[in-house]
């Protein structure tokens, strides 16, 4: 390891980064993009938070290509329904399981189940997506506009396109 990296800390945190991760190194042109703070550690995924405040996500553990590529399939669906309150895709790397999206804000602390019920019947109704995981640990507040966002859409399911609303 180089003298500059070993003094700041940041190979050490790649190495332990890709390691937790299960993956081998990152190619060097994903160092810009080293990560501050974790987000969530579990069996299957490892999310940080970038400098940057773009959202890294590795997935790991039982069927981690499938929920990969469903979770970039139905955020770039979404997007394309014009849903503004869910991460965008800034980069998918297959061969890596790795997925870079926007940040849609910080993890809500409280919310009422009858809030999280509407917000999820909501991207049902109004986008066609119906999430299998409806539960307050995807809901982010995004304070920038004061919204809540819905987030991890790995298990999610497409339902037919919303209806157009008459003109």
């Amino acid at each position: 390891m180089g003298g500059n990296h070993q003094s700041t800390g940041h190979a050490r945190s790649e190495m332990n980064f890709c390691q937790l991760a299960g993956q081998a190194a990152l190619p060097e042109e994903y160092h810009p993009y080293f990560f501050m703070q974790e987000a969530k550690n579990t069996q299957r995924a490892l999310v940080r938070i970038g400098y940057d405040g773009r959202v890294h996500k590795y997935f790991r553990g039982p069927d981690a290509p499938e929920r990969f590529a469903n979770e970039v399939r139905v955020l770039r669906i979404l997007e394309g329904r014009g849903c503004d309150h869910v991460p965008r895709v800034l980069e998918a790397h297959e061969d890596q399981l790795y997925l870079v999206t926007t940040n849609c804000g910080s993890r809500v602390e409280r919310i009422s189940e009858n809030r999280v019920k509407e917000l999820f019947a909501e991207l049902e109704h109004d986008y066609g997506v119906r999430h299998d995981d409806p539960f307050d640990r995807n809901v982010t507040y995004r304070a920038s506009d004061g919204r809540f966002c819905l987030i991890d859409f790995e298990f999610a399911t497409v339902l037919d396109p919303p209806a157009k609303p008459a003109s």
